[in-house]
């Protein structure tokens, strides 16, 4: 994911916070604003020093960031997300990790489903 869809400063994080909507699950916390006239979402990442070990928080960050690449086509462009990651996603995979994020934000209502539902339909005819 390129440095550019990244939120850093501070500033852009708390307009996040407290202009923003949040949505939850066991392992992720998710705050998500509109803004307009951005042509790219950017994502901002938390996970705090009582989670893990620095090895681990940066695997986590890593696996969020290749989520949300993968869900690129499917995520409002227009967005600024801010990812708190929990306790819970210390223990997980990537594709736990994906699974899960896809959940909060189905939750959100912010994830078109197009292409996830069409590859479960893809998989079920495949195993037919």
């Amino acid at each position: 994911m390129k440095k550019r869809r990244r939120i850093k400063k501070n500033e852009d994080f708390q307009k996040v916070f407290k202009k923003g909507k949040s949505f939850a699950n066991r392992q992720f916390v998710v705050y998500y604003l509109e803004k307009e006239g951005q042509e790219e979402f950017r994502i901002g990442l938390s996970v705090n020093k009582k989670i893990a070990k620095a090895v681990t928080r940066n695997q986590i960050k890593r696996y969020v960031r290749q989520s949300f690449f993968e869900l690129n086509d499917e995520l409002p462009q227009n967005m600024d997300y801010v990812i708190i990651a929990r306790k819970p996603a210390a223990t997980m995979n990537f594709h736990e990790t994906k699974k899960s994020l896809e959940h909060v934000l189905k939750i959100a209502k912010v994830l078109r489903r197009s292409s996830i539902d069409n590859k479960k339909s893809h998989d079920r005819i495949m195993k037919k």
